[in-house]
């Protein structure tokens, strides 16, 4: 591509641990994501009441840690690692996010096992976007970013590809 405006790349990296009620293990999920990243996680609260599961507005329930620029893109390649760089077609979807699990945190290369934390695993969200998607976050004459400049499944794929050594699995 010769249109710098085209350019893809990665804008934020969401690193999410849901806990539910137990507050040992949300606990245990902002140790774990200090460890991984070196930052302190922000708490996730509920909005809504559901009776069934015992949850309550501003109930503390997760925590997540959202990662950017250079730290974003080293912390990728990292992730990727721990799913042997294969992700699935159903892990893209067409606005350019790609999302995807990771069941034991020990997975991580240069995560070591912690007694304390256990085994706990978490959720990974991989953000990209091209130069000018600013326009729908801005706060004067926001406006939607054209589908002409959006970012399709098959060019994440493609960017994920080139960049990150990502190989397609076989949907599972």
């Amino acid at each position: 591509m010769s249109n710098p405006m085209q350019q893809i790349r990665v804008e934020k990296v969401t690193l999410n641990i849901g806990a539910g009620k137990d507050q040992g293990k949300l606990e245990n999920g902002i140790k774990l994501l200090k460890n991984i990243t070196g930052i302190n996680p922000v708490k996730t609260f509920t909005q809504k009441r559901i009776p069934s599961w015992g949850l309550r507005p501003g109930l503390p329930i997760g925590c997540k840690i959202t990662l950017r620029n250079k730290q974003a893109a080293e912390m990728v390649k990292k992730l990727l690692e721990a799913k042997d760089n294969i992700l699935t077609e159903n892990q893209f979807d067409d606005y350019g996010n790609i999302a995807f699990g990771i069941a034991e945190y020990i997975d991580i290369p240069a995560v070591k096992y912690d007694p304390k934390i256990g085994i706990i695993g978490l959720e990974v969200c991989i953000t990209l976007q091209r130069p000018g998607f600013r326009i729908k976050r801005r706060r004067i004459k926001k406006r939607k970013v054209p589908k002409k400049h959006g970012i399709p499944k098959e060019e994440s794929i493609d960017f994920m590809q080139k960049n990150f050594n990502v190989k397609t699995g076989e949907d599972e």
